[in-house]
């Protein structure tokens, strides 16, 4: 059987986009970023706490106790251990009849001072509630219409208001106490109280929640970095690579 005349012919393959020097620099540059910046800062941040934990624990530790007096330089996250296993202590003598009478004493004596009662027992119930691991705070993700009309922000959905403030709120629906985290420093923002109908719950997590406003919604649920993003862009950066190199180098020499 012969090929037909008429047949058409087969499609050249599409051209490569020329990159230029300028820009296989510009690819390597990004991949690096983004492969070694959460690293970096990761790296960081953890060392920025070892550090700041010794320097406010290695005071309270007598010389003979220290790595550096009898090694040339200093232990780094030394000073994390002994926090470790004294908060550890101190909860092992505090869950006994001693450490609670122990106890009792000293909030006694911190009730009776006025301009520290206040704060001593607000940050008391603060940390009861975030690591005693009862409380519900935080754990709900909503949507509130805030600032305006129209406009919805996320909120982290606390506990109901006491019986007294739910007297002095208007209507007879009960309220929820939100906070409304402050983009990109979810350490800030604002707290009020809002009818239970007004907002709308969400599956996300208290993280993902985080991470949304810290990053004013460039990074969406569900788009976590993955590694097989991070090995592609390596993978283009290579290929990138390999192919500058066979551009450079000289053609062969065509025998006589």
């Amino acid at each position: 059987m012969t090929a037909r005349d008429d047949a058409p012919a087969p499609l050249d393959p599409a051209p490569e986009p020329h990159t230029g020097l300028m820009g296989r620099f510009r690819n390597y540059f990004l991949t690096g970023l983004i492969v070694t910046g959460p690293i970096a800062i990761t790296l960081y941040l953890v060392w920025w706490f070892v550090t700041w934990v010794d320097g406010v624990v290695r005071p309270f530790v007598p010389l003979a106790y220290r790595p550096e007096t009898y090694l040339p330089y200093g232990v780094p996250g030394w000073g994390l251990i002994v926090a470790f296993f004294t908060l550890t202590l101190v909860g092992f003598l505090a869950a006994n009849l001693i450490g609670r009478t122990l106890v009792d004493v000293g909030e006694t004596f911190l009730g009776r001072i006025p301009a520290v009662r206040a704060i001593y027992r607000g940050l008391k119930q603060v940390f009861e509630t975030l690591f005693s691991g009862k409380g519900s705070s935080f754990r709900k993700v909503g949507l509130v219409e805030f600032p305006s009309p129209g406009m919805w922000s996320i909120v982290l959905i606390s506990q109901s208001p006491n019986e007294e403030i739910s007297r002095s709120l208007p209507g007879q629906e009960e309220h929820v106490s939100v906070f409304l985290p402050c983009s990109p420093n979810p350490t800030t923002g604002f707290f009020f109280y809002v009818p239970r109908s007004k907002i709308i719950e969400v599956e996300l997590t208290a993280e993902d929640a985080a991470t949304l406003i810290m990053s004013a919604g460039v990074v969406q649920p569900g788009s976590a970095p993955d590694p097989k993003k991070a090995a592609a862009l390596a993978g283009m950066a290579n290929a990138a690579r390999i192919a500058n190199a066979s551009a450079l180098q000289p053609e062969p020499a065509k025998a006589e």
